[in-house]
């Protein structure tokens, strides 16, 4: 076991480094704190990568603390025959149990040798005796914040370090454009600066941006589905509006609401873990959250709904602009008549 660490004195006193997503750093207890899930899910993974680098052999296991049993931290960093090292991920501390508190508590009074505890806090004061704690510095942990990205400038200094990250030049109009294309969702911008790393060689510029996502920049694909599984008919037909002007074509703003709607469908009654479903976890939660106030009549319904669109944006219907209003409505509407 590793050396008891004495916490600060004080309630509220933080006395553990508080570090940026791509600072992360190993430690006997890693807590990544933050709304802004992308960050939270690149910096957990950057530390499994590391210490992978540093010995393969390490076994990664994963627990979530909202149905956390007696026992199950104890049992799996209990040593094994040949002491291999243990990453133990823990997802939703904010929804943990009473039993998740009192053993992690009893845990950071001694935490086991070669072990990294992963603990993911989506938010919220449930656990706040335990991140109280932690912060203290029992455990002898660090703190990884993710705060969500809300400022433009925010999400302008994360796409200059993307492309910095990946030593290719960009220009200062690219990135303002790349930016308002995607300011809505921060994986899509990280997303769109890695296709334009992996697909171009020379800089990229203005050009190469309305290239890639012309029609994007005023009013994204994306823009108008979130408002309308929002149920906010009124706001995704003029966010439709503002796309369609900008030079947006119809078919991939069809694709953009059959990706949230399958992504639904595939979680709807369905309580797998993200890796089990093929997701990462940023994606498991938003469909969860998009999936507020909807049965799965109403999703059959929203399927039917698509592919009607679908068609009708490919040409079997004279006016593929009024198929994609048919489909806002029964999107916001929630799949009822």
């Amino acid at each position: 076991m590793a050396t008891r660490t004495t916490p600060a004195r004080g309630k509220s006193s933080v006395a553990i480094p508080q570090l940026a997503w791509n600072q992360v750093r190993p430690a006997p207890v890693v807590l990544v704190s933050g709304t802004e899930g992308f960050l939270a899910d690149r910096a957990i993974r950057r530390l499994r990568d590391f210490l992978k680098g540093e010995d393969p052999s390490i076994e990664v296991v994963d627990l979530d603390a909202d149905s956390y049993a007696a026992g199950e931290l104890l049992t799996v960093a209990s040593p094994s025959l040949f002491m291999e090292p243990r990453f133990i991920r823990v997802n939703s501390v904010e929804k943990c149990t009473d039993a998740f508190i009192t053993e992690t508590l009893a845990y950071l009074e001694d935490p086991a040798e070669n072990t990294y505890l992963v603990l993911r806090h989506n938010g919220g004061v449930r656990g706040k005796k335990l991140l109280d704690a932690l912060r203290g510095g029992l455990g002898g942990g660090v703190e990884v914040v993710c705060a969500e990205l809300k400022k433009d400038a925010e999400k302008y200094d994360f796409a200059v370090a993307e492309f910095k990250a990946g030593s290719r030049r960009i220009t200062p109009g690219a990135l303002r454009a790349l930016v308002g294309a995607f300011s809505d969702d921060l994986a899509e911008l990280a997303s769109a600066c890695q296709q334009l790393m992996d697909d171009t060689s020379n800089e990229i510029n203005e050009s190469t941006v309305e290239r890639y996502y012309g029609g994007r920049v005023e009013s994204n694909a994306f823009k108008v589905a979130d408002a309308a599984l929002a149920g906010r008919r009124g706001e995704a037909l003029v966010s439709l509006r503002h796309a369609l002007d900008s030079g947006a074509d119809p078919v991939p703003i069809v694709a953009a609401f059959a990706m949230k709607v399958r992504t639904m469908a595939k979680v709807s009654g369905n309580r797998a873990s993200a890796a089990e479903l093929g997701m990462a976890p940023w994606m498991l939660e938003r469909a969860r959250k998009d999936l507020a106030g909807w049965n799965e009549d109403g999703l059959a319904r929203a399927i039917e709904a698509l592919a009607e669109a679908d068609a009708g944006v490919k040409g079997a219907s004279r006016d593929p602009v009024y198929a994609i209003e048919r489909l806002i409505g029964v999107i916001a509407a929630r799949g009822r008549h």
